[in-house]
């Protein structure tokens, strides 16, 4: 999808040098991909507290079944 962006010219370099990327194009899809994983896993915290697990269940046990 073709798009105009006004990034800052130094941040996109530092992040193709930090990166070690080949071009602006790879530098910039590293940065969306890592934004979007990040706010993935921050939602999983929303989780935190509301599952419920059976009285008798033991992870140790369920790790030594394995």
């Amino acid at each position: 999808m073709p798009t105009n962006l006004k990034l800052d010219d130094k941040m996109v370099a530092e992040a193709v040098r930090l990166g070690r990327h080949k071009t602006k194009r790879e530098a910039v899809g590293a940065a969306v991909a890592e934004y979007v994983r990040r706010r993935r896993q921050a939602r999983i915290e929303e989780f935190y507290g509301t599952i419920e697990y059976p009285e008798d269940w033991n992870p140790k046990v369920m790790r030594r079944s394995r």
